[in-house]
């Protein structure tokens, strides 16, 4: 499904938390498609089944994915309401990284330069 960097300073359960939202805001994991279990995930990435769990209960506390008890995990379909209600925190923290990044030296044109690239590598086809 995917790895995650032993090596990193980034906790594991963090990386995992970050690589199931990923694959749930890119679609790839489709609503109430039913997530792995704790023990088949721990197998196959070799780590502990309790950092699974955690992640689990992270992603479940943070709204993108439901449990149904003795089923297992899956993906919560009402995630595009929250997914809303984050995007604006995230645009909020956006604007305030862009605003000291420019108070630094950077241009608009790199920052569009930036957006672009991103947008590219990620498979965008927006208009900026």
């Amino acid at each position: 499904m995917f790895e995650l960097d032993m090596r990193s300073r980034q906790p594991i359960y963090e990386q995992l938390v970050d690589k199931l939202k990923e694959l749930i805001i890119s679609e790839v994991l489709k609503a109430d498609e039913q997530l792995p279990s704790v023990r088949t995930l721990a197998q196959q990435l070799t780590i502990n089944p309790n950092t699974i769990q955690k992640a689990y209960r992270e992603l479940e506390v943070q709204g993108y994915i439901y449990s149904v008890k003795g089923r297992g995990s899956f993906v919560n379909p009402n995630s595009l309401v929250i997914n809303s209600e984050k995007l604006e925190t995230v645009k909020k923290e956006l604007l305030k990284v862009l605003s000291e990044a420019m108070y630094l030296g950077l241009k608009a044109d790199d920052v569009i330069a930036l957006v672009r690239e991103l947008d590219a590598s990620i498979g965008g086809t927006s208009e900026v």
